[in-house]
């Protein structure tokens, strides 16, 4: 039996050397299929259409607008296409997400593709584009903002909680959930709505091939179908990315023989979230709620 333990011991050996060796192999693919995921098949400096997706609740997106500045100095990207499907978000991480389409558009041209929705901070965003695709059933414009807070003074009353709130001016939190709106509170919150809903207009004015007045006529919060918005100059044609790069195609020389590549930047999303949300999808409403500020959402509970 003695003469065996030098045999077994040179197995176990080499059994660790495998172990080892799989450790790194599977270290090393994994670090190339992030890499990989990082760069895209256009490391190769092959020129291509870069393409992003707006999609969900639009909050702040530093990683996306970084992208989409990469995006827009990358001499191989000779065009972007931005495939939508949004009902919008805060009113400043739109604005943010419009401007950085607008950087690419300096450089580049810029083809919006709406999918399912494309409403509120979403087609805020989407003007930032030279070119606006919908389906004839896509829900877009929803032009305007909401600025919300849930009152639950009514159900403190009722369990005899009282709240006492020392403030430094007559306006601080407002709107404030444990307290009524004052008539004062009230006018300060709608100037300050009626402020950011005359900058989204002053926006879709600039960009559109439509007068203010004719913005202002659709611009009272309501959605229209794709068909409708290209009706009224909201958007441009009907059709998907094909439409898109034809117009790419006929407008800029870029043949449809360009691959289309994938740059949206990597989300560090863990698998338990991934799953909730392939199961059960994105809850526009209850994210919403969440976040405070000013938002260009549109939901029929929230309208």
């Amino acid at each position: 039996m003695a003469a065996l333990a030098p045999i077994r011991h040179a197995r176990l050996k080499r059994q660790l050397r495998l172990w080892r060796f799989g450790a790194l192999f599977a270290a090393a693919a994994a670090l190339a299929a992030v890499l990989y995921s990082a760069a895209g098949p256009f490391a190769d400096g092959g020129d291509h259409v870069a393409r992003v997706h707006v999609e969900g609740f639009i909050r702040d997106d530093r990683a996306l607008r970084r992208r989409l500045d990469e995006i827009a100095a990358d001499d191989r990207a000779r065009a972007l296409l931005v495939v939508i499907d949004s009902t919008g978000g805060a009113a400043a991480a739109a604005e943010a997400l419009y401007s950085a389409l607008r950087r690419v558009g300096a450089a580049k041209p810029v083809a919006a593709v709406m999918g399912a929705t494309g409403a509120s901070g979403a087609y805020l965003a989407a003007v930032g584009a030279d070119r606006i695709f919908v389906r004839k059933t896509t829900i877009t414009g929803s032009i305007g903002v909401i600025l919300q807070a849930p009152q639950v003074v009514g159900l403190m009353e009722k369990l005899g909680i009282d709240v006492d709130v020392v403030r430094s001016g007559p306006l601080k939190t407002v709107p404030n959930p444990v307290e009524r709106l004052t008539p004062a509170g009230r006018s300060a919150a709608q100037a300050l709505v009626d402020e950011i809903y005359a900058l989204f207009v002053d926006t879709v004015v600039e960009r559109r091939p439509l007068t203010r007045p004719e913005v202002l006529a659709l611009a009272d919060g309501r959605v229209f179908t794709g068909r409708s918005a290209v009706g009224n100059g909201l958007v441009d044609a009907i059709g998907g990315e094909a439409a898109a790069r034809d117009w790419l195609a006929a407008e800029h020389g870029i043949g449809r023989d360009l691959a289309a590549v994938d740059r949206d930047p990597e989300r560090n999303k863990g698998w338990l979230d991934r799953i909730a949300g392939r199961l059960f999808g994105e809850s526009t409403a209850a994210e919403s709620l969440l976040l405070d500020g000013v938002m260009a959402v549109w939901h029929p509970a929230l309208r």
